[in-house]
């Protein structure tokens, strides 16, 4: 009976590694990046900004080889980082009660002879704002971004994790372009092989 608790407990452990593997499962941020982004080049309008920093951390994390820019590499550039607030409620004397903060990173993928991608992540918080702690709502708004662009930089990750449609839809559009040029100039059109890989993801919803 001593001997088998422990044989039964490694079976079990074995069955439910073998189950999760089989049905695709992830762990949080964990991200299966296609080839075209495996060695990138990552520019930016704020090269020394905080985004900038956190996601070539979040690369570095994932193994992805940051190198020079070049025409034959990938490239993600930061188009910047904005945020905003409106107001959600009042309270009996007109003062603000409630507001909702959003922010917002633009970025874009350019992959070598496979089209150019322009991606945006947006995220919002709602927050009390106190007038009589003006001090401290400063400090809480300034938390809030902290939170809200580390956030951002997975949704960053999560993207390119599925940037292999993208890829698919814009060759799909190519071949059909040149399908197009080659019936205006009286030519019989090629059927186009283009390759689809499928790779299962987690999908994780902002709070």
């Amino acid at each position: 009976m001593t001997l088998f608790k422990p044989v039964f407990r490694f079976l079990l452990v074995a069955v439910v590694a073998l189950t999760t593997a089989s049905c695709g499962f992830a762990l949080r941020d964990s991200y299966n990046l296609p080839d075209e982004v495996t060695q990138v080049s990552l520019t930016s309008v704020d090269p020394y900004g905080e985004l900038t920093r956190q996601l070539r951390n979040q690369l570095n994390q994932h193994k992805v080889e940051l190198v020079a820019p070049a025409n034959t590499v990938t490239n993600i550039h930061l188009l910047g980082e904005s945020n905003s607030e409106q107001t959600l409620s009042l309270y009996q004397n007109s003062r603000v009660a409630e507001k909702e903060f959003r922010y917002v990173a633009r970025y874009r993928v350019t992959v070598p002879q496979k089209g150019s991608y322009t991606f945006s992540t947006t995220l919002s918080r709602n927050f009390l704002d106190n007038p009589l702690t003006a001090l401290a709502k400063s400090v809480e708004q300034d938390k809030l971004v902290a939170e809200m662009r580390t956030e951002a930089t997975r949704q960053i990750m999560r993207q390119l994790s599925q940037l292999k449609g993208d890829i698919a839809e814009f060759e799909r559009r190519e071949a059909e372009q040149a399908a197009l040029e080659q019936l205006e100039q009286g030519e019989r059109p090629t059927k186009p092989e283009i390759i689809i890989e499928t790779r299962q993801t987690e999908t994780d919803t902002a709070q």
